[in-house]
């Protein structure tokens, strides 16, 4: 994925402060990634998941995970970086939870809580939907805790209430809900269509 091919696929934000790059992840990415995935849900889930699930999170057994990921290319991922390294990615690919009428899914998107709200993670989801696209892909949902503050970014981003469902984490259930995009296509921003504004 890396080189030519993964330079010719990497996107770039420029942001107020950086240079932000977005490209495909590859398996150094690993930990990264899992360094990246803990340090949010440090952030975003505290009063929503239990917080002695939260704490007994690892970051080398998801590194680990990761890297497996990766490099078996079981899923798409993507990651946002800046000079200081990877801060965000999105991941997914075929729906793993399924939503009738829905056949791709974005199974997790994170970014540091420095480096939200400047339209990163906007752009991780047009990347991630892009290559969903080329892949194949018409459509896709993101599950999603219903506690959680980021269910206004999808919203935003034009996502539609699709399916809810408990998931149990921690021995505790919460409600879920699917967002849904039934043309990715406005995503992507493809002629005709209008693109949501980050």
């Amino acid at each position: 994925m890396a080189g030519a091919a993964g330079e010719a696929a990497a996107g770039r934000v420029l942001n107020e402060k950086t240079f932000v790059k977005i490209r495909q992840a590859v398996p150094e990415d690993g930990l990264a990634i899992a360094e990246v995935h803990l340090a949010s849900w440090k952030t975003t889930y505290p009063g929503i998941i239990p917080q002695a699930y939260i704490d007994g999170l690892r970051v080398e057994d998801r590194g680990a995970r990761w890297e497996t990921r990766l490099r078996e290319k079981t899923a798409t991922v993507f990651v946002a970086e800046d000079e200081a390294g990877v801060f965000g990615f999105a991941a997914g690919g075929s729906i793993v939870h399924p939503v009738d009428g829905y056949k791709g899914e974005l199974a997790a998107i994170y970014l540091l809580a420095s480096h939200q709200g400047k339209g990163v993670g906007a752009a991780l989801v047009r990347h991630f939907a892009g290559e969903l696209r080329r892949q194949g892909f018409r459509n896709m949902v993101v599950w999603v805790l219903r506690e959680n503050p980021a269910c206004g970014f999808y919203q935003r981003m034009g996502g539609v209430k699709v399916a809810e469902q408990p998931i149990e984490i921690g021995g505790k259930a919460l409600p879920e809900i699917a967002y849904g995009w039934a043309d990715i296509g406005v995503l992507c921003g493809e002629p005709g269509l209008k693109a949501p504004i980050s």
